[in-house]
């Protein structure tokens, strides 16, 4: 791998995103990297629209606070490996906001997890994973959940 400057680390509050970052603290050590954290609220517009289901502003509100506090304990964990850290919170797909997030950014390496979703989860759900890396900027290095293993 080459020198990274700056790596940009979406999270979802799993346990598998919990890997990815791990690794991207390490990684961030060996290169004297910063570390960009990016939590994207997709909401789920096929329910919203179709039905005109409104979410009420302090649901909204009350998301966004939940999100906002996860991701200062991922940095509190950053600053103690002594480095430095950015959060970022967007709305829309995942997948999209991590491209934008890598671009303006300006990252040199995308590091997120994997779930795995085979069959017919893969087909409803898609992959993340998948489509980040055909539309990212820059490199993608995915992490394999614990339970991802064959």
């Amino acid at each position: 791998m080459g020198h990274f400057r700056k790596i940009l680390v979406p999270l979802d509050f799993s346990k598998h995103s919990e890997a990815a970052l791990e690794l991207a603290i390490e990684l961030a050590k060996e290169n004297g990297a910063e570390l960009h954290l990016l939590h994207a609220c997709e909401l789920p517009t096929a329910v919203t629209m179709a039905y005109g289901v409104a979410i009420p502003q302090a649901v909204w509100d009350g998301v966004q606070e939940t999100v906002a506090a996860r991701l200062s304990e991922a940095l509190d964990r950053i600053e103690a490996a002594g480095l430095r850290g950015h959060s970022h919170i967007t709305t829309g797909p995942a997948a999209d906001a991590i491209a934008s997030a890598a671009e303006a950014q300006r990252c040199d390496l995308i590091v997120m997890s994997t779930r795995g979703l085979t069959g017919l989860k893969h087909v409803l759900l898609g992959s993340v994973a998948e489509r980040t890396i055909r539309t990212a900027p820059c490199p993608v290095l995915t992490v394999k959940g614990a339970d991802d293993a064959p």
